[in-house]
């Protein structure tokens, strides 16, 4: 099987409906030689990250939420802060990142994900 490049142009797009195209093409569902046990031979590249369309008021509505693990270790930080702090393209990983299921191949896919300014 030959390692097959999906581009995806979000421009003018919504971020959770390029996200979910971007993690059902990474878990191979789009092949026809689909196997749920592999990671697919498969690379996503995502364009225009910066261009995607987000709503104003979700700029402070949503939040990140990241857990160290420690007691007191759970920090929260709104959409606007991550974007200023690690571009749009965090956004996008974040959000794809969540829709492939923890597992031993989610670091697999994951390295098969590109998302450009």
């Amino acid at each position: 099987m030959t390692n097959q490049l999906y581009k995806i142009d979000a421009e003018g797009k919504s971020v959770g409906r390029i996200a979910s195209l971007a993690a059902h093409i990474l878990m191979g569902k789009t092949s026809p030689s689909f196997q749920k046990n592999l990671v697919a031979d498969v690379q996503v590249v995502i364009n225009n990250a910066s261009k995607a369309s987000i709503a104003q008021k979700k700029f402070n509505e949503i939040r990140a939420k990241t857990y160290s693990g420690y007691p007191g270790g759970l920090k929260e930080s709104t959409l606007a802060h991550l974007i200023e702090k690690k571009e749009f393209g965090e956004v996008f990983i974040h959000a794809i990142e969540r829709m492939i299921p923890r597992n031993r191949l989610h670091k697999g896919r994951m390295k098969r994900l590109v998302v450009n300014e």
